[in-house]
């Protein structure tokens, strides 16, 4: 009896290697017939000088309005006004106090949603103490024939100006819209203010006015060359961005007992902060594989080379290991979990004083299915009894879903395809965070799309010195906008 249960179980096993075998030898991407869009006319000189302007001026957002300096700001509107006369006369332009922009291309029909595409004005500001490791100053938009450098380059007045491009040209070609276009540059995206920020403001705007958008483009990550020896070559991932993390700071802080350092307890509150913090890292979120990252990851595998493929065809039983080993990898990990961070801590005001109280903040990216509350619960789980406080200081909840089946989605989708047969079209999930979200009570359909080539290694220079973007990537950035404003404007 025990010998046939175990002929049975090889036979089976024999099975499933040979039907894996034949699945993979036929999990491909549908092959399909590559037809070009039609060409379209890009000023790629005035692109590149207008791109190194607004680069040269800096428009550093703060936490908070009194720390603005306003005059970079005017200087940036006078340059858009000089720079797309266009622009100017046809389009309704709008200051939102104090310095975000709203245009509104009227479309033919007013029984047509609006479409809206966002950017935002303002940069990081420059680390003063890193000034010397920039090869060419932040703010200067040096153009050395290869690239354009400068804060800003890639985060993201290459998106604002590529779409004022796009739009300029549009204009001068006698295109009209059937649906309005807005186009939504707010001035503060980057300090993530939550309530009453400039993007904050244009919803409110637009949901007074009775406003419900078809769909909305914002910035997303940017189109990745995938080129690894034997298994993908010369592809291009180009990830459309579905949803977003939301974010959390916690303030966590145990009391001590000050004094002079010459006689210290066993553990001061620093000491006794130092087991919280391992005991916080050491228990990290569940990790789970979402849908839409097994789509990308099934894109991917379809697109490999054989030996990939005989995994890829059987995601669906290798997705619990796979979870687990993305887990220790921590950029995998912080597609398939909330990632907790320990960011800062403050102990006593000098070196012979002992800490009256410890004092870290932890920062959270979460995932969809988690939640803020979630997160403080989770902190209270494991060391709810060695602190003495925790205080939510400020965050915004995972942005919904939307949807792979819209008309937006796929028009991304068949221009990413008539541009490029070699490019990989899925979706994915933005780690950081966007404008976008908060205009989800006017629009179900937010994309994260940045059409401009650019390698891992050029995207961690966001937020970096040396920021820098191809000039080569530059007029497919305005193609893809012309395209899209035309697709997406029409009926």
């Amino acid at each position: 009896m025990g010998e046939k249960i175990l002929y049975a179980i090889l036979i089976i096993l024999g099975a499933f290697i040979i039907i894996t075998l034949i699945r993979a030898a036929f999990y491909k991407s549908k092959k399909r017939e590559f037809t070009p869009l039609e060409k379209e006319n890009v000023d790629l000189d005035r692109y590149i000088k207008n791109l190194q302007t607004a680069i040269s001026i800096p428009t550093i957002s703060y936490a908070t309005e009194e720390e603005y300096d306003w005059k970079p700001f005017e200087d940036f509107h006078a340059f858009l006004e000089k720079s797309y006369p266009l622009v100017h006369k046809t389009l309704k332009k709008e200051n939102i106090a104090p310095a975000s922009l709203l245009y509104t291309w009227q479309g033919k029909r007013d029984d047509l949603d609006p479409i809206a595409l966002l950017s935002h004005q303002d940069v990081v500001p420059d680390d003063e103490k890193r000034k010397n490791e920039w090869e060419h100053p932040a703010f200067e938009g040096f153009n050395d024939g290869e690239f354009i450098w400068g804060r800003g380059a890639l985060d993201m007045k290459n998106h604002l100006i590529g779409v004022m491009e796009s739009v300029e040209t549009l204009i001068s070609e006698g295109f009209e819209p059937e649906r309005t276009v807005y186009l939504c540059f707010a001035h503060d995206e980057e300090p993530m203010i939550q309530g009453g920020s400039g993007a904050d403001k244009i919803c409110e705007i637009l949901r007074r006015r009775g406003v419900h958008l078809d769909c909305i483009l914002d910035e997303g990550g940017a189109i990745l060359p995938v080129n690894v020896k034997g298994l993908i070559e010369n592809k291009f991932l180009a990830g459309i961005g579905v949803a977003e993390k939301g974010y959390a700071d916690y303030r966590i802080s145990i009391n001590g007992h000050s004094g002079h350092s010459s006689q210290p307890p066993k553990h001061t509150a620093l000491g006794k902060m130092a087991k919280v913090i391992r005991k916080i890292e050491n228990h990290q979120f569940k990790a789970h594989l979402s849908k839409n990252m097994y789509k990308l990851f099934t894109e991917i595998g379809k697109n490999s080379k054989y030996p990939v493929r005989l995994f890829a065809c059987n995601l669906w039983l290798l997705k619990p290991l796979i979870t687990k080993i993305m887990t220790f990898i921590p950029p995998a990990a912080s597609m398939v979990r909330t990632t907790t961070a320990v960011t800062m801590a403050e102990g006593s005001p000098a070196a012979n004083v002992l800490p009256g109280k410890a004092l870290i903040n932890v920062n959270f990216r979460i995932m969809q299915g988690d939640s803020i509350d979630g997160v403080k619960k989770h902190i209270l789980k494991y060391v709810g009894k060695r602190i003495d406080d925790i205080r939510f200081v400020k965050g915004k909840e995972p942005s919904y879903v939307s949807p792979t089946d819209s008309r937006c989605f796929d028009a991304i989708r068949k221009i990413c395809d008539g541009t490029n047969p070699d490019y990989i079209v899925a979706p994915y999930l933005v780690m950081g965070g966007t404008d976008a979200c908060k205009y989800e009570s006017i629009c179900e359909n937010i994309y994260r799309f940045s059409p401009f080539v650019a390698d891992t290694s050029l995207l961690l220079r966001t937020h970096n010195t040396n920021e820098r973007i191809p000039v080569s990537s530059l007029e497919d950035g305005v193609v893809f906008f012309k395209r899209y404003i035309r697709m997406l404007s029409g009926s």
